[in-house]
């Protein structure tokens, strides 16, 4: 377990120092009043201590990503391992510190706004379908996910899947209109608590059995997916991941809890904490996922076998290794990450919603005037194929965070701040993008070459155009080669 333990404590020491220097550059002012508490209504801008913020950001945006997300991505083998902790320190980490701070410094508004103002109005407007598009396609997702994990818990007792689907449906409901400190603020720190078992039982299973997990060697970075060709490593895993490594669905989430905090100072615990606490659990069940079996070909058969179920890996790992009461337990945790991100997905929606419409939220019959068709939306979503939804899903998410990260640099430059911090990542994402729905089976099914080709290509254009940007005005390029 070498490999894995090294990954566990580079992604520590990456947050002890990377996060500094990103909350350096950003430079924060704990002077500044905060959107919680100049514009506080009792419903979305509320005070909340740091440590409920902190539980509440990680469950948002934890989801089915760092678990089921991880455990596809352990089909390639220990390369998962490589690009969860580069992924999380070097834009997993930078996209959620800044998209949260961004909305904090302009009263919590939400990341369709923050993109106007940074990218223009016409991007802006694509943003506001793009991003509302995504929260119900995400919603759709994490109602499916966990209905399937709680049929199969409790096989298929009382209503069967359609009841699990309806109650769900209804927390969602009431979680979206609700004031965020009666509903969300109660449930999350149990719901934390059971997903704190969850990857500390495993991990500590792991460790009393001494259960085999692959180390990185050159040999094991190679593509050791059961199909290669239909599914090379660049850029299937660093899509399939996703939310391990680097989400925008991240970016959706974090002015939720960016209208709730009281100083500027505890960015950097939630919003870059999180995505490293996030990275830490995908890093566990891609670890267990590639041992458990045997290796990481017995995981392809078996994935292979279930038609890709990476819930039913999730369940039986956990009633394997944790015992009835402690699989429960376990599963509990694994169901409530995307049900406390699928709620507030939908929240998220109402709010970009809100921000467009200039609705003042603090009249109920406001929320539900916006809720109702989107909850109708939702539902339509559950009656389309669970796979094919999720694989949309997931380009749809990593295009969003590269929207998300080029609005950042974009940010920066205008500052005259060291703008390189976001732009590595933004032009890898760009690639990462373009390559996958150019060869995906949901996408154009081009061959790599074409494929990497014009990846590089369309990642160079905002490239080009961000440099020219940063180095051709003089009064900002001495300010940009300082920091």
């Amino acid at each position: 377990m070498i490999s894995f333990s090294l990954s566990v404590i580079m992604l520590i020491i990456g947050y002890k120092l990377y996060s500094k220097v990103v909350e350096r550059i950003f430079g924060i002012d704990p002077n500044r009043p905060t959107p919680a508490i100049a514009l506080q209504d009792g419903v979305d801008f509320v005070p909340l201590p740091k440590w409920k913020i902190f539980l509440i950001q990680f469950l948002n945006i934890a989801g089915l990503g760092p678990i089921f997300g991880a455990v596809a991505g352990a089909m390639w083998g220990p390369s998962s391992f490589l690009w969860i902790v580069l992924g999380s320190i070097f834009a997993g980490g930078v996209h959620d510190y800044f998209s949260g701070m961004l909305s904090l410094r302009h009263g919590g508004e939400s990341i369709t706004e923050t993109t106007g103002r940074f990218l223009g109005t016409g991007m802006k407007q694509f943003m506001r379908v793009f991003t509302v598009v995504l929260m119900v396609m995400l919603g759709a997702v994490f109602i499916m996910g966990p209905a399937k994990i709680l049929d199969d818990l409790f096989q298929g007792a009382g209503g069967g899947i359609t009841m699990w689907v309806w109650g769900i449906f209804l927390y969602y409901f009431l979680s979206t209109i609700l004031p965020i400190d009666q509903l969300i603020g109660k449930l999350y720190p149990l719901f934390g608590v059971a997903m704190l078992f969850m990857a500390i039982g495993i991990s500590f299973v792991m460790f009393q059995d001494g259960l085999h997990v692959p180390e990185i060697t050159m040999d094991s970075l190679q593509n050791l997916h059961s199909d290669p060709g239909a599914f090379p490593m660049f850029p299937m895993l660093f899509v399939t991941v996703a939310c391990g490594a680097i989400s925008g669905f991240h970016a959706s989430q974090s002015p939720l809890m960016a209208r709730c905090m009281t100083n500027e100072k505890q960015g950097r615990g939630i919003f870059y904490g999180a995505m490293i606490t996030e990275g830490i659990v995908a890093l566990i069940w891609a670890a267990i996922s590639m041992s458990f079996f045997g290796g990481v070909k017995e995981l392809n058969e078996v994935m292979a076998q279930q038609n890709g179920n990476a819930a039913w890996v999730v369940s039986t790992i956990s009633n394997s290794l944790l015992g009835k009461v402690g699989g429960v337990l376990a599963l509990l945790g694994v169901v409530a990450a995307p049900i406390t991100s699928g709620d507030t997905a939908f929240r998220s929606a109402r709010l970009i919603i809100a921000d467009f419409m200039k609705s003042n939220q603090k009249p109920i019959r406001n929320r539900f005037l916006i809720s109702i068709p989107l909850f109708a939306a939702g539902y339509a979503l559950t009656l389309v194929d669970f796979g094919i939804v999720w694989r949309y899903f997931a380009w749809t998410n990593q295009s969003l965070a590269t929207v998300v990260l080029w609005v950042i640099t974009a940010y920066l430059i205008q500052e005259g701040k060291w703008f390189w911090v976001s732009l590595v990542p933004a032009v890898f994402m760009t690639a990462v993008a373009t390559s996958y729905i150019l060869v995906a089976p949901e996408g154009f099914q081009l061959p790599t070459r074409i494929a990497y080709l014009v990846g590089v290509g369309v990642a160079s254009l905002p490239l080009s155009l961000a440099l020219y940007k940063a180095y051709s005005r003089p009064e900002k390029t001495s300010k940009v080669l300082v920091h």
